[in-house]
This record gives structure tokens, sequence and C-alpha cells, in this order.
């Protein structure tokens, strides 16, 4: 006969994952209505406007062109930035994303949400494998 009491697990228990820090609802649905916002990193470069895609109430984004004096490199050097959506700036941190699964889905997102005729170029670029490799995802600072 077994014991009256449960019996402890000997796995250790593990920490539930911090969820990444998420835009206000304000901020998404007004991302959620753009098809393309402005992007700056740091505070020496300009703004640049780029696509961008969203899973759920993450915002990913990737250079097409990564130029060595373009806002993906800058990141790298400081992943603080602004982007601008409408009138409205808003203070950004970049991270660099990883995993197969994840650069699928943002593939997905892109053809998904860029799917017009003249688009698919460019789609079909960001599909590219090293293209793919600069996934950067945005979250507020």
């Amino acid at each position: 006969m077994g014991p009256d009491f449960p019996m402890k697990s000997k796995t250790p228990k593990r920490k539930p994952a911090n969820p990444p820090p998420t835009f206000s609802a304000s901020v998404l649905r007004l991302l959620r209505a753009s098809r393309e916002f402005r992007i700056r990193a740091g505070e020496g470069h300009r703004f640049t406007r780029i696509w961008f895609v969203m899973l759920g109430n993450r915002i990913f984004v990737r250079p097409y062109y990564d130029k060595a004096t373009g806002w993906y490199r800058a990141f790298g050097k400081d992943p603080r930035g602004a982007i601008t959506v409408g009138e409205r700036e808003i203070a950004v941190r970049a991270r660099k994303a990883r995993g197969s699964r994840l650069f699928d889905a943002v593939d997905a997102a892109y053809a998904l949400k860029y799917d017009t005729r003249a688009n698919l170029k460019w789609v079909r670029g960001f599909h590219q494998t090293r293209r793919r490799k600069t996934t950067t995802e945005l979250l507020p600072r």
C-alpha cells in the first residue's frame, strides 16, 4: 500500500518565463491599422520608412537592404530607438529574433500582409536566408 500523502516530484519546478513587455492597447490598434512605419535606431539616425509585421502583440522587422550605415546595423550597436506611426513617436528597444519556426511565422505574416502582385518581389526577398537572419523584434522601452 502506498503513502496517504502526495509524493513530491523529483523534477525541479521551472519558473514561468516572463512574457516580453507589450505595447499599450492604443499603440497596438494604431499598428494593426498601419501597413508601414518609420524607424530610427539610436538618436543620430534619421527615420526610415519600412514594412513590419505583427504576430499577436509582437512586432517584427527585417531590413531589405542591410547597409553598414542602416538602421539594422545601428541597432546592433545600441538597441534603443523609436518608431513613428501616424503622428505618434514610440520609444522601442530592438532584440534579435531567433529560431526557424519564428522565422517561418514572420515569412508567412509578410506574405499575408503584403499580398499584392507589386509586393511579391519584396516578400520573396524577405524569405531569403540572409534576410531571415536579420529578423528583429521591437519591444517597448
